[in-house]
């Protein structure tokens, strides 16, 4: 049986239905049941900032495919507190079963990385290589559809959508489609234990995406010196706001480009989905 954390979420839900698909046993672990499941798969209620949750949640599970991020802002959470901290309670749980752990990552993880997700992705692997577990980490870009959604409900009045800092820092955009089919695989073929999948997609700037969501629109910009107020003062009252302030500077400076050639040389069966495919499909 597979757990899949976060299973409720953009990610999570597709790569649900991928393993529901292939005919394995699904558990769909997340705080609260979604309003719609997916059809074959089963919910069980666990919060990662609550390891004592996890237990139960894993119970009689072969593989946990850890899916969760901490940087919702409406959720109050933080990717210390679910990136690293509960992903690393989330790998002890599963050692304890004798599970195999599945991580989502992102690209470019490292220790010293100027954006907090990324440091604190980096020490959840760090755990999940040192911890004994049979694993694989699959690192993805930042998810298309997120950001494309992001900049269309920041268009409104017929004015274009809301860009943070200069929206010149070209970052790399890739598909979540393409990501949950990687994560899928991984979870489901075991000669990719011990690897990294590395899964991009296009480099692009968020003035150029977009110009994609809304066709003749010119984006209105949030000004870096506003960014770097606002990931100061609002850090006691309202966190959530200040980190995202602050991870909207780093990805305005930041180099965030990735050369996904590689990884689709080393893995032939990773989709490849244009980000002008997602823009045009979220528009129809």
């Amino acid at each position: 049986m597979i757990a899949v954390i976060g299973g409720t979420g953009r990610l999570g839900r597709l790569v649900t239905a991928h393993l529901v698909e292939a005919g394995e046993q699904v558990r769909v672990v997340a705080r609260s049941a979604p309003a719609t499941r997916v059809p074959g798969a089963h919910f069980v209620a666990a919060d990662l900032r609550r390891p004592s949750t996890l237990a139960p949640a894993l119970d009689g599970a072969d593989l946990v495919v850890a899916a969760a991020h901490g940087m919702d802002p409406v959720a109050g959470e933080s990717p210390g507190e679910v990136d690293r901290d509960g992903n690393i309670a989330l790998i002890d749980a599963a050692r304890v079963r004798g599970a195999d752990v599945v991580l989502v990552s992102v690209v470019g993880a490292s220790a010293d990385h100027p954006i907090e997700l990324h440091r604190m992705k980096w020490a959840a692997e760090e755990h999940l290589r040192a911890s004994g577990v049979d694993w694989t980490i699959v690192r993805a870009s930042a998810f298309a559809e997120m950001w494309v959604e992001t900049l269309e409900q920041s268009a409104h009045d017929g004015k274009g959508p809301q860009v943070f800092g200069h929206g010149e820092n070209p970052l790399n955009f890739v598909s979540v489609q393409d990501v949950a089919a990687a994560v899928a695989r991984a979870a489901t073929d075991r000669t990719l234990r011990g690897k990294v999948v590395e899964v991009g997609g296009e480099d692009l700037t968020f003035n150029e995406l977009a110009r994609l969501v809304c066709p003749g629109r010119a984006p209105r910009h949030v000004p870096r010196l506003a960014l770097r107020v606002m990931g100061q003062v609002a850090r006691p009252v309202r966190p959530s706001l200040a980190r995202l302030a602050r991870t909207g500077l780093g990805m305005d400076r930041a180099d965030l480009r990735f050369d996904a050639s590689a990884g689709h040389a080393a893995y032939p069966w990773l989709p490849r989905t244009s980000v002008r495919e997602v823009a045009h499909h979220a528009a129809s």
